[in-house]
């Protein structure tokens, strides 16, 4: 079975030293819209607020049906303390030909400032390089988000420059930085990590 394409088919866990990262249910709806809804989450990203819990719902059924297609790479990050899902991280595409990958995550502003968004790269970062054998993992941000870059760089992440004006989100036109890193130049930060079903 082809990892790239079947990752998630055996719902894969990963444990870290806080957190679990597994798949999306639509019972995280409550949880998922708590941030989902606000501006300030979705300032920086290609989509507007969710404006009710049931788009919640509606995009979560969705999601399970792309984990069973098998084209869709994304985790829930859930607290290991109390259970509460409290935002996304993973990989957005894939490239199999290429051996590269494309990370994203968002999380709820209420751990903002906590590392966990770290946490959750970091575990990502070792699943691409570790278990599926990727050369390259990058992320992308809008210039002026630099809490996603500090993220970025705080696991390791080369910047690499800035495509300007290369994204029109929500009526403009965006600068979008880039940054890397290769598996050759990875080292893992995160000491304590369990994979399951991957």
């Amino acid at each position: 079975m082809n990892i790239f394409t079947k990752l998630f088919d055996r719902s894969p866990r990963i444990e870290t030293e806080r957190l679990v990262l597994r798949c999306m249910k639509v019972s995280d709806a409550a949880d998922m819209y708590e941030y989902a809804c606000l501006d300030k989450v979705t300032e920086y990203l290609l989509w507007a607020p969710h404006d009710s819990i049931d788009f919640t719902k509606n995009y979560l059924k969705q999601v399970e049906t792309a984990y069973k297609r098998g084209d869709f790479y994304d985790f829930g990050v859930v607290l290991k303390s109390n259970g509460k899902f409290i935002g996304t991280c993973g990989f957005a595409n894939l490239d199999n030909a290429n051996f590269k990958g494309e990370v994203g995550y968002v999380l709820n502003p209420e751990y903002w400032g906590k590392s966990i968004a770290c946490e959750a790269l970091e575990a990502v970062l070792r699943l691409g390089f570790d278990r599926m054998g990727l050369n390259r993992i990058e992320a992308r941000y809008m210039i002026g988000n630099e809490r996603s870059r500090r993220v970025m760089e705080k696991c390791g992440m080369s910047f690499e420059g800035v495509a300007r004006q290369s994204m029109f989100v929500k009526n403009n036109f965006c600068d979008i930085g880039v940054c890397a890193i290769l598996s050759k130049d990875y080292s893992p930060k995160e000491a304590m990590q369990k994979f399951t079903n991957i």
